[in-house]
């Protein structure tokens, strides 16, 4: 496999807010295993990406930035190979992901998509949301504040308002869930998956307890299905998110990645997601 040529691209700093080590090390742990297997792999800044493109005829990458995103397309309607495809990051944007888990029925909080210079108060009341969510949705999340916990309408609008000062012109409004937040970890097509609940995990000698998902009264099997499908409606390859389980076992998720940090999985999942990128190597050539 030496003659197969990979171009790896780092997901920008300003897009790794609080992660930027974990994202870097299991890109880094992929890039390894891959050069294990007899791929060259040369890594990239996204920056460096941005301002002299890379001329391998195989992208691996984790990129987030608008440019970035439309360079991978451009080259992936050019005929390289693209993993993630440039399309199926752009579709992890909030206002797409949630359009389109909708849209195909995968369990989601009801939401709402408005304009920042909106009066929203009517439409919360009208969806009959107390508490909600309110997430930035024309670009993926920077800042802490880009996604924003509200009690009721009037604080709603509020959030709402500073947003729509801050430059940015979309958000998506999410009813609120109480539950347990799993974090999930996923590869398309592989019989990699891995979860974990952080509110109900435990240290021992050996690191993280695994709780089942009988003990949160939701059916495991049907709980991968349900990412891997979501993975299938986005385009994505090599994804991750949290899903939120209620009292009754209900899951809904709530966020979905293009290529997460793997941080609690990593040494896990790097063969598999190396293992992914060769096969789709190889249906593609």
């Amino acid at each position: 496999m030496a003659d197969i040529n990979i171009a790896g691209i780092l997901r920008a700093g300003a897009y790794s807010p609080n992660h930027i080590g974990n994202d870097t090390a299991i890109f880094n742990a992929t890039a390894d295993e891959l050069r294990k297997r007899g791929c060259l792999v040369s890594i990239y800044t996204e920056e460096q990406f941005n301002r002299d493109g890379v001329k391998e005829p195989i992208i691996l990458n984790m990129c987030r930035e608008s440019e970035s995103i439309k360079k991978l397309q451009k080259l992936e309607d050019e005929g390289r190979i693209v993993i993630n495809s440039g399309y199926g990051i752009e579709n992890c944007m909030r206002e797409r992901m949630t359009r389109i888990l909708l849209a195909a029925g995968v369990p989601h909080p009801k939401s709402l998509i408005v304009n920042t210079n909106e009066n929203i108060k009517p439409m919360i009341e009208e969806a009959g949301f107390q508490a909600c969510w309110i997430k930035r949705g024309d670009y993926h999340s920077k800042h802490k504040e880009d996604v924003s916990f509200v009690r009721h309408a009037d604080e709603a609008q509020e959030v709402l308002q500073e947003y729509f000062y801050r430059g940015i012109t979309r958000a998506v409004i999410s009813e609120h869930i109480e539950g347990d937040l799993i974090k999930f970890y996923g590869i398309r097509g592989a019989q990699f998956f891995f979860w974990i609940c952080p509110s109900r995990q435990e240290h021992d000698a050996n690191g993280w307890k695994k709780i089942s998902g009988e003990s949160l009264g939701f059916d495991e099997n049907n709980f991968r299905e349900m990412c891997a499908r979501a993975a299938e409606e986005v385009n994505i390859d090599i994804y991750g998110g949290d899903c939120i389980v209620d009292a009754d076992g209900s899951i809904k998720i709530i966020d979905f990645n293009d290529w997460p940090s793997f941080a609690p999985c990593r040494a896990q999942a790097a063969p598999h997601i190396a293992k992914t990128v060769l096969k789709i190597i190889k249906n593609n050539s």
